[in-house]
């Protein structure tokens, strides 16, 4: 994981090619760079996010801010209590149960 400016990237080594690949996970535009080195990629993140943040600037428009990775929800008592329990018997956390399974449910790989 990387980070630079409040964007988060995941990143993945594409074998065939030789280099790492690397996303912006916590916006809504796709933002991707690669580089052949720790270093290289470093740079082409720091690289992609202030183009980014430039090109959204001359376009007039505000870029997307990066998404913090906090939501709060509002659910009945009943469901609350369901869920609690449910986290419980898993030995995790309410807020940890939530997000495995809205992970399973979006289909997304929660990031560490």
């Amino acid at each position: 994981m990387m980070e630079y400016k409040g964007y988060k990237a995941q990143i993945d080594f594409d074998d065939e090619a030789g280099i790492f690949v690397g996303e912006v996970i916590n916006t809504r535009d796709g933002i991707t760079f690669r580089g052949r080195s720790v270093d290289e990629l470093r740079q082409a993140f720091r690289t992609a996010v202030d183009d980014y943040l430039v090109l959204s600037s001359d376009m007039g428009a505000s870029a997307a801010g990066p998404y913090s990775g906090t939501l709060a929800i509002r659910v009945n008592p009943m469901l609350h209590r369901a869920i609690a329990t449910c986290a419980q018997r898993d030995g995790k956390s309410v807020a940890a149960w939530i997000a495995d399974r809205l992970s399973e449910a979006a289909g997304v790989v929660p990031v560490k």
